[in-house]
């Protein structure tokens, strides 16, 4: 670990110690070793921030159980293609940790991934309803065809028995796929890191990015740096840029001056879980069971059950109860909002705030709830928890999307977006969820659009890496059950039936 970085000048420069900047570099190191890499991390550690595993639900999101990914049309109809496009993203990205582990790049698999069911859980009959429409349209694609669907109070009780121990009779309906996972991304992005400090890239913790500012001749960017510790000054030359520093990254776009940053805002939401470690309940609930965002709610807000597994040992995560704080990162300042407000972007940001009152309405009534009241929440899901046996604990910020747009003025963007200068010299990644599960995907549309010279040229290393890569696993089930099976055994996951031929 380098005290003050030394380094004049690079090919690559990462800002940002989580999930992406990390994969983003293992990345470069596979395709283009000769490169030299420096990383610059605000914190002590790698992946303390949003891919802390207590900032985040760790699922892998693969839209097994992910509601909000498919929501129902007015006309009652349901849309699979965004569930569909992040599964196969999310199976890229096992095939990437898959051909680390195979190769002993990164450690043991158990480290970071671990086999847990995915459930989705809702009650009445308009949502029972519409579960039954998900499913029958989810059903017939291969790489979601072991899901199982039920509305027998038996059945789902064996499924995740707190769910329905003390239940009141009523219609409530559910759905499975028992080879879902948990992803401790704090954890694989210190492995990644890790990989990369042995593979030669500078990996400098405690530096603050403080400014960008373009070369005046040739390609590249000025970065400029602050030890957090000594306050020491520095400044690397970068031929390229990556800002993957989460809920801060949209102050270091806006700092770059690119034309592609203008109307970019950002609107920041908190939250806190329940967690329980008493490993008489804990051992008694094996699932992420998701239900139905209540109305006016973020879709990262969507409730949820969950078994984690972090440091080897296994808890329960409830949550989250929705929060808003004007800072950007967990470990960021309160001028955070006030600060990222320019002329370009207040159209948009004041367009957001009038058209999503029902969000601030939710946000205020979460901000306000009693300790009894989250509780309350708690047991929709877990009828008999006993809240003393749960405490409350801080999740990461989500810095959801603002842009333009042409008719309300502004728009509330969930999800995540990738930004690059027309020169490809820098690039930014915006947003929140799915983003850390289909990091892989993310970063290869990244090296698409910022190296488009080199691209062809690493295809067919890419390819070796990631057999699925350019192809549709949906329509693929034969390479989907193969790609599924070798990961599974790879990355020592309980399923060796991932994807069966729809019928």
């Amino acid at each position: 670990m380098t005290f003050i970085s030394k380094t004049s000048s690079a090919d690559v420069v990462l800002i940002g110690g989580g999930i992406m900047s990390a994969t983003l570099g293992a990345f470069l190191k596979q395709l283009q070793p000769d490169w030299s890499i420096v990383l610059y991390e605000r914190l002590d550690q790698a992946g303390l921030e949003s891919s802390d595993p207590w900032n985040n639900a760790g699922t892998g999101h693969s839209a097994y159980c992910e509601l909000n990914y498919m929501p129902q049309a007015k006309d009652g109809s349901v849309n699979p293609a965004k569930a569909l496009g992040i599964a196969e993203g999310f199976q890229l990205s096992r095939q990437f940790w898959s051909h680390l582990v195979s190769e002993q790049l990164i450690g043991s698999p158990k480290g970071f991934i671990n086999t847990v069911p995915h459930m989705s859980f809702v009650l009445g009959d308009d949502h029972s309803d519409y579960l039954k429409k998900r499913y029958e349209a989810l059903k017939p694609n291969p790489l979601f065809s072991t899901m199982e669907h039920s509305e027998d109070a038996a059945t789902i009780g064996g499924w995740a028995p707190l769910v329905m121990e003390g239940r009141q009779p009523g219609r409530f309906a559910a759905t499975r796929v028992a080879e879902g996972t948990d992803v401790d991304f704090g954890a694989l992005s210190r492995e990644l890191t890790g990989y990369l400090e042995r593979s030669g890239v500078e990996v400098n913790y405690f530096h603050d990015v403080t400014d960008l500012e373009k070369l005046s001749f040739g390609r590249g960017w000025q970065v400029s740096t602050r030890h957090l510790g000594s306050n020491e000054r520095g400044s690397v030359k970068a031929k390229f840029v990556f800002v993957g520093a989460g809920g801060g990254a949209l102050h270091l776009l806006q700092a770059s001056g690119i034309p592609e940053s203008k109307g970019y805002g950002g609107f920041p939401v908190s939250g806190k879980f329940f967690r329980c470690t008493d490993e008489d309940i804990t051992a008694q609930h094996n699932a992420k069971v998701y239900g139905q965002a209540s109305v006016g709610a973020p879709p990262m807000s969507v409730p949820h059950l969950d078994t984690r597994y972090v440091g080897g040992q296994r808890s329960l995560l409830f949550g989250p109860y929705g929060g808003f704080s004007t800072n950007f990162l967990k470990n960021g300042s309160y001028w955070d909002l006030p600060g990222s407000v320019r002329p370009d972007n207040i159209v948009p940001m004041l367009g957001v705030a009038k058209d999503n009152l029902d969000l601030v309405a939710y946000l205020v009534k979460e901000v306000t709830k009693t300790h009894g009241a989250k509780v309350e929440a708690l047991r929709e899901y877990y009828p008999e928890a006993d809240g003393d046996k749960w405490e409350l604990i801080t999740a990461g910020q989500r810095v959801q999307i603002i842009k333009k747009d042409p008719k309300r003025g502004g728009a509330l963007q969930f999800g995540t977006e990738v930004i690059t200068s027309r020169d490809g010299s820098i690039g930014a990644l915006l947003g929140a969820s799915p983003g850390a599960s289909t990091a892989v995907p993310i970063m290869l549309e990244l090296l698409k659009r910022s190296f488009p010279a080199q691209f062809k040229g690493w295809e067919s290393k890419i390819k070796e890496i990631l057999p699925g890569y350019g192809v549709r696993l949906n329509d693929n089930p034969e390479l989907a059950q193969e790609l599924a099976a070798h990961t599974a055994t790879v990355l020592q996951l309980d399923e060796a039936k991932t994807v069966r031929t729809a019928q």
